[in-house]
């Protein structure tokens, strides 16, 4: 009786630990490699099925927006992190962040310049929103709906953020694509020495790399599709897309597989 009741009192003293499944993935190198292939995509993509599908900037965007939706409904109802579908998510909202900037410049008129500061000011909203309400931007701690929801309206305005900056900085102040790639890629790789050398913060770096792997994957979807006399490769829309699409499914694939990027976080 008396270890019964020694028992009770220890599981009483003892605070229940809880183990909750994260619904993104760890930030591993295959994280940034399916990102930057996913932000590629969705420039190549975009132009593709507007253009060479003569679909329309309209009518594709509300194609994709549609399929975004679709997806984002079973991403919400799972429980866990799933490569597939949360990479799937990635590649539809990459390609809807490209839509939104491109019908504000080529159907509205709205200058580069004004879209890059507009989408710059709602993405710091979000961000001052989210850690008002949650007291974190951490994305380990994607647990709830609504944690996951300011996350995808996040990365959302990231991908119309860095289509716009990234066309800015190729065609508005014509330096080229390539050179609007290397530059990107340079501010990464600074963000990268200021997290290890100088103590960055982590949450602060990530989301500052996040950002900047947006416009460096438009400036080298378009340096690849492009035709050489627009400063391109020629690789075209087409076949750019399709060979960053099967790298990213084998990715997700091995990823699948091997559960590497996979999290529990402990409460």
């Amino acid at each position: 009786m008396k270890e019964r009741n020694r028992n009770m009192q220890d599981s009483i003293d003892t605070p229940v630990v809880r183990q909750l499944l994260n619904k993104v993935p760890e930030i591993t190198i295959f994280f940034w490699i399916i990102k930057i292939l996913a932000t590629t995509v969705g420039e190549t993509a975009a132009d593709f099925l507007s253009e060479n599908l003569n679909l329309g900037l309209a009518v594709t965007s509300v194609i994709m927006a549609c399929l975004l939706a679709f997806s984002l409904f079973f991403q919400f109802r799972s429980k866990k992190y799933v490569p597939g579908l949360y990479w799937l998510v990635v590649v539809l909202i990459s390609i809807v962040g490209t839509l939104v900037t491109d019908n504000l410049v080529d159907n509205l008129g709205v200058p580069l310049e004004t879209t890059t500061v507009f989408f710059a000011v709602a993405l710091a909203a979000t961000f001052f929103i989210w850690y008002a309400n949650e007291k974190t931007l951490s994305i380990h701690s994607i647990l709830t709906a609504k944690r996951e929801a300011f996350y995808w309206i996040t990365i959302l305005f990231t991908f119309a953020l860095g289509t716009a900056a990234g066309d800015l900085i190729a065609e508005g102040l014509a330096l080229g694509y390539g050179v609007s790639a290397l530059i990107f890629a340079a501010l990464i790789g600074i963000v990268a020495l200021s997290r290890y050398f100088l103590k960055l913060d982590t949450v602060l770096a990530f989301w500052i790399a996040y950002i900047l792997t947006r416009p460096l994957g438009a400036s080298l979807g378009d340096l690849l599709s492009q035709p050489h006399k627009a400063g391109g490769l020629g690789l075209g829309t087409v076949g750019t897309t399709a060979i960053f699409l099967l790298t990213i499914l084998s990715v997700v694939v091995y990823l699948t597989k091997t559960k590497k990027d996979s999290s529990i976080v402990v409460e």
